[in-house]
């Protein structure tokens, strides 16, 4: 029957073993303990350089368990700490919005809740914002921007959020009139952020450049909020009145915020 070299190696490794203590424990003479000292010395340093490494070994691995946490630990304080700044930035926005629309005189026309923009649907000219019943909203309530610019109406309602129809849907219409002109007539959307004045009289003189902004009639907006610029007139000899193709002025993918007038004096 053969022996195996891993099974040599454990015979000897234990007879050393068995050795050491019998010699500790015996009366042998120093010389003789010299001997099987020094016989045995290269087999004692090969057992100790093995378990060194295994310490080593095993010891690696402890602190790559230890890094691993603390890189855990510094990824999630990073993470708290974006979470911090964003939230910053968040306020900041906010607080510039206000700013704007105090600078420019909103709070003293109307009753206005700032909401934050929660979704935007271009294909559907329509937009969320997280504001709903809860806050005192109401369909139909006007929308606009910190900029005094018109962005449409409020929807449908829910508790904690509400739709706002852009200007630009196809549902929507409302008065308007040439700024700084005896010029009206009716803003329809045509979708796709795209909308137009029509039934302008004909012997009005109206041209590329102007703007419109909401009129007085039918109390759906405020007057005198920015609409948009007109871009291209159309007029024909067989028509009786003349239509104008409007840019609107707002830049929805520009957009984090908006306020909702939720009262404002209907002109006189």
């Amino acid at each position: 029957m053969r022996i195996s070299p891993k099974l040599k190696i454990g015979i000897i490794v234990i007879a050393l073993i068995t050795a050491f203590v019998f010699l500790n424990l015996t009366g042998f003479s120093k010389p003789v303990k010299n001997f099987f000292y020094s016989f045995s010395q290269p087999i004692q340093k090969t057992l100790w350089k093995t378990g060194d490494n295994v310490s080593d070994f095993f010891g690696g691995i402890l602190e790559i368990k230890i890094m691993k946490k603390e890189l855990e630990a510094v990824y999630l304080e990073n993470q708290a700490l974006r979470g911090q700044i964003a939230a910053l930035k968040e306020l900041k926005k906010e607080n510039e919005d206000l700013r704007n629309a105090l600078n420019i005189g909103l709070e003293k026309d109307f009753e206005l809740e700032l909401a934050q923009i929660t979704g935007k649907d271009v294909s559907q000219d329509s937009i969320l914002v997280d504001k709903g019943s809860k806050d005192g909203i109401l369909k139909g309530f006007p929308v606009i921007t910190s900029q005094k610019i018109l962005l449409g109406r409020i929807g449908e309602v829910y508790e904690n959020f509400s739709e706002v129809i852009l200007i630009s849907n196809k549902d929507s219409s409302f008065s308007a009139e040439i700024q700084d002109k005896d010029a009206s007539g009716i803003v329809k959307g045509e979708g796709n952020l795209r909308l137009y004045l029509d039934l302008i009289p004909k012997n009005k003189e109206i041209s590329k450049g102007e703007f419109v902004i909401t009129a007085a009639l039918g109390g759906i907006f405020p007057k005198g909020i920015l609409v948009g610029e007109i871009t291209e007139v159309k007029k024909t000899d067989i028509q009786p009145f003349q239509t104008a193709e409007i840019k609107p002025s707002f830049k929805i993918e520009e957009l984090d915020s908006v306020f909702i007038i939720k009262h404002f004096a209907a002109a006189k």
